[in-house]
């Protein structure tokens, strides 16, 4: 039975679809004006898993993530490079493809961009004018209200005053309310704009999931997902807006991804203590990056830095090793098995990777130990649930040898044909540390170190990394 933590409910609850045997799910996608950064690649690569255990489980999933392709950034991106805002973001959407392909990540079902929808847009916004829930200022803006939802502030968990007092607020004297929020935006000098019953203009930001997620989803859907940054106040004011127009629920369970930290602080744009998905895939193999983000918990801070991605990088090696040679007899899973159940248990609890990435290292073991049929065939198609370990085992052996600096590789044990020699020396300090012989543990750790291979025990297994 799967459980997923309900950011709304801040509990893990029973998921239980609105239709059986089906999932519809709605992402907040991408600002299209720079290239991704690993922030983004942690929220897309998160939501792939999710989307491909739901699969895996037997549901037809729906899956929406929107692109938002007019914003106060791009506009301003377009001026300073002397652009038009189609040309501009047209290419970060073809460069933000291009990142989510080779991490593996699939297309969504729909992937709608906000331009696109700006009649629903209109239509929403004329309907919560309509019920009281927002009105047209003097300077030709619309804003939302937020004391007439009295539910305003139920997924930050707090209430109007406290958001008041906590939250910096942009002083707009023209605001009835200062938490109110902008709907439609009236038309500015140097930006693009569209008709509406309150004269041309633009639409805010809140506004553009609500109107998408209705589009393909409708009115009440599942799981509504993105970034734990959007909690409060994009996703707080989506809830408003789509629950106040549509007098339902808009989404059932809220999931919301940690963030990636560089030195303890949030890994941002505005910060600038970002790294874009291109520079990290220079360093680092795509799956590398991709493991990376899934051996933590969707919802942990995931700390970024080179150690990490090189104790990423042997660990994926690890598991790609014990496979090297293999054939893989079948495609399917047999759910009974101890690892394949062990692995379903830990995906249904609220996805907790980090327990099925240890399970799959608990298979690799076997494999170095038996090559039995079994253990290759679940390996292979365990990791290939979550997006990982569909190549050929040579192929990602050589592309690490590809990404890794010449003087850094040790010509006794790091090349491709001794990876085998290190896996094997783990395991036997594994079985030694299980049989209590602790000596010999610590015997093959020093005879490893000696060579300049550093060994870490980790709840997910054991890594290598080079001094």
């Amino acid at each position: 039975m799967l459980k997923i933590y309900n950011s709304l409910s801040r509990e893990k609850q029973t998921f239980t679809p609105i239709e059986a045997g089906k999932v519809r799910m709605y992402v907040c996608g991408m600002t299209v004006y720079d290239y991704c950064h690993l922030g983004h690649a942690r929220v897309m690569v998160v939501f792939d898993m999710v989307s491909r255990w739901f699969r895996a489980s037997g549901y037809a999933v729906t899956y929406v993530r929107n692109i938002t392709d007019i914003d106060d950034k791009i506009i301003k991106r377009a001026n300073e490079n002397g652009e038009t805002i189609g040309k501009l973001t047209q290419r970060f959407i073809d460069a933000m493809d291009e990142d989510f392909t080779k991490l593996g990540i699939e297309p969504p079902a729909f992937q709608p961009r906000a331009t696109e929808h700006i009649d629903g847009m209109i239509s929403m916004i004329s309907t919560l004018i309509e019920k009281g829930h927002a009105y047209l200022a003097a300077n030709g803006d619309v804003f939302y209200s937020v004391r007439s939802f009295a539910e305003y502030g139920k997924l930050s968990g707090k209430s109007l005053e406290d958001l008041r007092a906590g939250e910096r607020v942009e002083v707009d004297t023209h605001k009835k309310d200062p938490m109110d929020f902008v709907l439609w935006k009236s038309v500015k000098p140097n930006e693009p704009s569209w008709n509406s019953p309150w004269g041309k203009g633009r639409p805010g930001w809140h506004i553009e999931c609500s109107v998408m997620s209705e589009k393909h989803l409708g009115n009440h859907f599942d799981i509504h997902g993105g970034g734990q940054d959007l909690q409060f106040p994009h996703h707080e004011n989506e809830i408003a807006q789509s629950e106040a127009a549509h007098d339902c629920k808009m989404a059932n369970y809220w999931m919301h991804n940690g963030f990636v930290r560089v030195d303890d602080e949030k890994m941002s744009k505005s910060l600038g203590n970002f790294f874009t998905i291109r520079e990290v895939l220079k360093k680092y193999d795509a799956e590398v990056v991709r493991f990376f983000i899934l051996r933590a918990h969707y919802r942990s801070p995931l700390n970024y830095s080179d150690q990490h991605f090189d104790d990423a990088k042997s660990s994926l090696t690890r598991l790609y090793t014990a496979l090297r040679g293999c054939e893989v007899s079948a495609n399917t899973i047999d759910w009974n098995h101890p690892q394949a159940a062990r692995f379903k248990d830990a995906m249904d609890d609220d996805f907790n990777t980090p327990e099925a990435m240890a399970v799959l290292f608990d298979l690799a073991n076997e494999v170095n130990k038996s090559k039995s049929s079994e253990s290759i065939n679940l390996l292979k198609n365990l990791g290939a649930i979550v997006g990982l370990l569909a190549r050929n085992p040579n192929e990602y052996l050589q592309s690490f040898l590809d990404q890794t600096e010449e003087n850094d590789v040790d010509e006794s044990l790091l090349y491709v044909q001794d990876l085998e020699t290190i896996n094997n020396m783990i395991d036997l300090r594994i079985e030694a540390k299980k049989a209590k012989n602790y000596a010999e543990a610590d015997r093959i750790r020093k005879e490893l170190a000696s060579a300049g291979i550093m060994l870490e025990d980790t709840p997910q297994g054991t890594t290598w990394r080079r001094a």
